[in-house]
């Protein structure tokens, strides 16, 4: 949208060198604070302190998992799950601040922000270094190609076959892993700045295929978007915290089981496309296990 181009500009800017932007309003009215400023890592225990200041939340502003509007409201599957928990918890104010993946968990850790909530998939490496709340959100892989697939790739043992296909990757996304996993050649990996960034690369023929959650291919326009990838591993995600912060998610995940028996969080995940079924019974043990 042309109303949104400086914005846009602006996040693409600071994501490619490694920074992050404070989104004005919280997910339903966020203020804007400096994600490094004197009120990061204050005293007090998480709860008490998001009670009082509110928690800050990173986004990758990659829908449906987690979306910027132009007028600055966060919302997507996750953020929205994020605000229902924690008004129950008796928190009124989640700001979210924009992140590339690369830089989610080191800035955690460093206390420019409370929780990721951005669809930041689970498995071992990530799990060895946050502790996540109950899965919310089961997904699958597909590669976004250019219509009529020209290179009929359709599975990770294609890509790793052929030394003329060049796939892009979000930096520091759980696609990433999965080329680095499979061996693929480093070469061949390509970064881009985020899903529009990749369906750009495909339609300049920087890239062949674009690796992504099923679902974010779909939000695209102009790519064509192949069947889950069979041989790439399906994980999920929900709301990743330091491990300091044990009690804040002994809280949150207590509030968070009793909402997933309430209709609101089939409709939050209905509305973004997901199937809120296939996360019944999956836990965070046997998606922290998944290679990578």
């Amino acid at each position: 949208m042309s109303t949104n181009i400086s914005r846009r500009q602006l996040f693409q800017g600071a994501l490619a060198l490694g920074g992050v932007v404070a989104v004005g309003g919280s997910l339903t009215a966020c203020s804007t604070t400096d994600p490094g400023g004197p009120e990061a890592g204050g005293g007090g225990g998480l709860l008490e302190r998001a009670k009082t200041q509110g928690l800050r939340i990173a986004i990758g502003n990659e829908p449906p998992y987690t979306e910027l509007a132009a007028d600055g409201t966060v919302t997507g599957c996750e953020p929205d799950v994020v605000r229902a928990v924690c008004e129950r918890m008796g928190i009124d104010k989640v700001e979210g601040i924009v992140s590339g993946y690369d830089a989610m968990i080191p800035g955690l850790k460093a206390n420019r922000w409370d929780v990721i909530a951005a669809g930041l998939f689970m498995k071992q490496s990530r799990c060895r270094e946050v502790i996540y709340a109950s899965p919310v959100i089961v997904s699958t892989e597909s590669f976004g190609v250019r219509p009529g697939n020209p290179k009929d790739i359709r599975t990770i043992a294609d890509v790793k076959g052929r030394d003329d296909v060049r796939v892009g990757v979000v930096p520091g996304g759980f696609e990433q892993g999965i080329l680095e996993t499979a061996g693929i050649d480093a070469a061949r990996i390509v970064n881009v700045t985020d899903a529009r960034g990749g369906a750009d690369a495909l339609a300049a023929d920087r890239i062949d295929a674009f690796l992504l959650p099923t679902l974010s291919l779909r939000e695209l326009d102009g790519v064509e978007v192949t069947d889950p990838i069979e041989d790439a591993p399906s994980t999920g995600s929900s709301a990743a915290f330091r491990p300091d912060d044990q009690d804040f998610l002994d809280a949150y995940n207590t509030e968070l089981e009793a909402f997933k028996t309430e209709p609101e969080f089939a409709e939050i995940l209905n509305k973004w496309g997901f199937d809120p079924s296939v996360v019944a019974g999956v836990t965070t043990e046997e998606l922290c296990a998944v290679d990578g």
